[in-house]
């Protein structure tokens, strides 16, 4: 008894401790979006260059600034990750795609890939403080228009590589992906090759309809794995678009049904 109230009360202090690094971290993110709105990208306007190299020069600031992110986030014990395959990530004309089981994924992903496109819930589009480092990359608007369709099979067909969440959404704990059409048809459009991420956060945090300070009683392990390709045309084969594209989603629901599966089972084995 006389040494068990030692560790009660590190942990005590440790969960307290998180709840602050969790709330200076969603502080630091708040400011730095306004930061980069009313000084950073002022800044870089003044810059020589035509529009593209402008948004290279806003994506690759918004990557190095998203990985300082993660990284100020470990450095304050809010998380850890694990990282395996991401060197593969970033190729011309490569859709990556990703479930969506927590609110900083996209954080994650850009982080590491700092040239990627991205479709991104359009509602951040009006938030003050991420409507114009979005605009200022020339990130795609998630607005289920025809538009933002052709805007993301454009940007595959000109070389870049397009971060894409099929779900639309976050998806709550305890349940498998729901995975829409729409990723598909732009991929069987416009991808060279597509590159699934399975992302897996252990314990469960930031998780859809989540308040920020419901925080796990342990540090958060974040584990990016990246899959084998994935050859769309193989699909596109497969007869018109609309059957090729449902034939391709159906996969690809089923390859995170089974990755997500095979993760919960290792998570479940006892230790030795």
């Amino acid at each position: 008894m006389v040494l068990a109230a030692p560790i009660m009360s590190t942990r005590r202090h440790a969960y307290h401790w998180r709840l602050v690094a969790t709330a200076l971290s969603f502080l630091l993110f708040g400011l730095g979006g306004l930061c980069l709105r009313v000084l950073v990208f002022p800044l870089l306007a003044c810059l020589p260059g035509d529009p593209e190299r402008r948004r290279q020069r806003a994506r690759q600031t918004i990557g190095w600034l998203f990985w300082r992110f993660v990284r100020f986030m470990r450095g304050s014990g809010v998380l850890t990750y694990q990282l395996d395959g991401i060197e593969r990530l970033g190729r011309p004309g490569q859709m990556i795609i990703a479930n969506h089981p927590s609110l900083i994924d996209v954080v994650f992903l850009l982080g590491l890939v700092r040239q990627a496109n991205c479709v991104v819930k359009h509602s951040l589009f009006s938030n003050p403080f991420t409507r114009a480092p979005l605009r200022e990359a020339q990130y795609i608007r998630n607005d289920g228009s025809l538009e933002m369709l052709d805007a993301a099979v454009a940007a595959l067909q000109h070389g870049q590589s397009l971060i894409i969440f099929p779900e639309g959404t976050r998806t709550p704990p305890g349940q498998t992906p729901n995975f829409h059409r729409g990723a598909a048809a732009i991929a069987l459009r416009g991808a060279t090759v597509i590159t699934p991420v399975t992302i897996t956060v252990s314990p469960t945090t930031l998780t859809k309809n989540e308040p920020w300070y419901r925080i796990p009683h342990s540090r958060v392990q974040f584990t990016l794995r990246v899959g084998a390709d994935i050859d769309p045309q193989a699909f596109a084969a497969l007869g018109p678009a609309p059957q090729a594209s449902r034939k391709l989603n159906d996969f690809l629901h089923q390859h995170y049904i089974k990755e997500l599966a095979a993760y919960e089972r290792s998570t479940a084995r006892p230790q030795p």
